[in-house]
């Protein structure tokens, strides 16, 4: 193990001078050879991670330029169908796979936490700034199509002083298989039996049909339409909504405090969830007053059982500098870097990758 989390440095030794070998054998030189000896790896899944993601691939390619890694954002659903499949040689999902999901996979799986984030309500309002307060009740209204106008009552009394305008509210949701929105309607199914019974949780669900409700494909869709349709709500990741410069609510917590999202609100979410042995962990309604409590993981899935050796080496240093120098990013792009005791834990997981492989290289 390196003094940095994840990938044995025997392994990556071992990988690479078979590497520079099979140069040599192939007559051109072996330090030559092994520059264009490249490692193709591809993945997609949640919009949510793939700014993120995206990032970590051309840093590790600088760093290693024979490894490339190529992640699509296609939604969480996406990212599981086609990993099961085996379409992919890894994906990605914002809720972690159901265990009769993981037993149509034979090579096995692994589901890393590679980092976190909040989901924030983004609304379109001029003049309105960042920070209305929505309460649940309010929150919950408004996804359930029963509050209908920004200036409803409900609204105004928690917004003294904001000159809310008469217009109707449009609801920006996804329209694909997002692990997105089974983050937020599993919130809202926590906070609210009614919410709970009548439209429930999912990737998917059907959604009201009375209100102005339009769908948007990934994250990057419903930040599109928030954008251009003035009076709009939706739900989006928070580094998309702070990129975008987007206004965000804050929003009534557990205790009653309102919250708004913010890096170090999302941390004390996460300080607050212990995350269990198998990397599952569902966070619905956090407690504690600096608690944001729409704050989710986001899972990397990756084959247990990787049959080339190459890609097993390429896929661990890439979850390596995920869960090192990645980090480091990932709070310049507005994820939620990962505390020390969850990388250690994704970690250990992570060192299995390359374990089918232990005996016959050492020897």
């Amino acid at each position: 193990m390196l003094p940095q989390l994840g990938c044995r440095w025997w392994l990556v030794v071992a990988v690479l001078f078979c590497w520079v070998a099979a140069g040599v054998a192939a007559g051109d030189g072996g330090g030559q050879r092994l520059h264009q000896k490249s490692v193709h790896v591809t993945g997609l899944g949640a919009s949510f991670p793939a700014p993120l993601y995206q990032n970590w691939a051309v840093a590790l390619n600088r760093l290693h330029p024979h490894i490339r890694v190529d992640y699509q954002s296609q939604g969480s659903g996406a990212g599981v169908e086609n990993f099961i499949r085996g379409n992919v040689d890894f994906a990605a999902s914002d809720v972690a796979m159901r265990d009769e999901d993981m037993a149509k996979v034979p090579r096995g799986v692994l589901m890393l936490p590679m980092t976190a984030g909040s989901i924030v309500l983004a609304y379109h309002l001029p003049g309105v700034p960042t920070g209305l307060k929505l309460s649940r009740a309010v929150y919950v209204g408004i996804f359930s199509g029963h509050i209908r106008r920004w200036n409803d009552p409900q609204i105004q009394v928690l917004n003294p002083g904001v000159a809310l305008p008469d217009w109707g509210i449009t609801v920006v949701h996804r329209a694909d298989g997002s692990g997105t929105t089974a983050v937020l309607t599993g919130h809202l199914s926590a906070i609210s039996p009614a919410w709970k019974q009548t439209f429930g949780e999912g990737t998917t669900i059907q959604w009201p049909t009375t209100g102005n409700f339009v769908g948007a494909r990934g994250n990057e869709g419903v930040t599109a339409y928030i954008q251009q349709i003035p009076g709009a709500i939706g739900y989006v990741e928070y580094g998309y909504a702070h990129h975008h410069r987007l206004t965000v609510a804050a929003l009534e917590n557990k205790a009653g405090v309102y919250v708004v999202p913010t890096p170090a609100s999302g941390a004390a979410t996460l300080a607050a969830v212990a995350l269990p042995e198998h990397l599952r962990a569902s966070i619905r309604d956090p407690e504690g007053p600096d608690a944001y409590p729409l704050v989710t993981y986001t899972w990397q899935l990756q084959y247990q059982k990787q049959p080339d050796v190459s890609k097993a080496v390429a896929l661990e240093m890439w979850l390596e500098y995920g869960l090192n120098e990645g980090q480091k990013m990932a709070a310049e792009l507005g994820y939620i870097p990962l505390p020390r005791g969850v990388r250690e834990q994704v970690a250990q997981v992570a060192d299995t990758l390359t374990d089918q492989y232990t005996i016959t290289l050492k020897d």
